[in-house]
């Protein structure tokens, strides 16, 4: 079966796995998932060599390269689009631009590591720190008959108290809750929180692996990053502003 190189660098996570779908049907995945903070650039590249050799074979061998497409770090959302966008352009091959937010989804459906099944007919809402004290935040429903997550919610990046919950019962992927706690109304009324689904490699080579199958593929050249928010960086006052904000929420939260 074909193998799929994946890339994801949204978060202060590099993860990085080389995977297919074994001859039992079951996704198999080489993985190298690091807490590297803003060092991902120089391990990308390394841990996708070590996964190749690993598998024993080249890059060449691959059907398409994935990478996380964002909404995430605007440096990690660099790093992963061009260091796919390299890789294919060597070895004249697709890329499969994934979304960070479904992969968080994608995470989920797939349970295990303590993970339970996700029930039928319950949505994924996603929320991760965004920084700058707003969330990214997105909700999926999956759709068993097309195979495919769909849309429950529109993607945005808004303050915890913004973000849109999706109609029905839903779970609670992702960092924001344990950043924003009760600020983050979904954390209330979802059903199960998830906070360990984070943006991972193997989510995104099972969800290309999908995309692939229906030729859902760009040039490396039309390949790019989701980005939800145009200001990268607070100023100082900003910065401090939310510095005592989480403080002052902190102290009130102590018995």
């Amino acid at each position: 079966m074909s193998w799929i190189l994946a890339l994801e660098t949204s978060t202060e996570w590099c993860s990085v796995a080389l995977g297919r779908i074994a001859d039992g049907g079951a996704l198999e995945c080489l993985v190298r998932h690091e807490h590297t903070g803003p060092r991902s650039s120089s391990r990308v590249l390394p841990a996708a060599g070590e996964l190749l050799a690993e598998a024993g074979i080249a890059l060449s061998d691959c059907a398409a390269i994935a990478f996380g497409a964002g909404p995430g770090s605007f440096t990690g959302l660099r790093t992963a689009c061009g260091v796919a966008q390299g890789l294919a352009f060597g070895a004249d091959l697709p890329v499969i631009p994934v979304n960070s937010l479904m992969a968080c989804a994608e995470r989920v459906r797939l349970g295990g590591q303590g993970v339970p099944a996700l029930p039928p007919d319950v949505s994924v809402l996603v929320a991760l720190d965004a920084r700058m004290d707003e969330a990214y935040a997105g909700a999926f429903r999956w759709d068993g008959a097309a195979q495919s997550w769909q849309s429950a919610t529109d993607m945005q990046v808004c303050p915890p108290e913004a973000v849109s919950l999706p109609s029905g019962p839903f779970w609670l992927a992702g960092s924001a809750a344990a950043v924003f706690g009760e600020r983050l109304t979904a954390t209330a009324l979802a059903l199960r929180s998830v906070p360990e689904a984070l943006p991972a490699a193997p989510a995104l080579v099972s969800i290309a692996l999908r995309a692939l199958a229906r030729n859902e593929t760009v040039a490396p050249c039309d390949a790019m990053p989701i980005y939800l928010r145009d200001k990268v960086a607070q100023t100082i006052a900003e910065r401090q502003a939310v510095a005592a904000q989480r403080a002052a929420t902190a102290a009130g939260e102590q018995p």
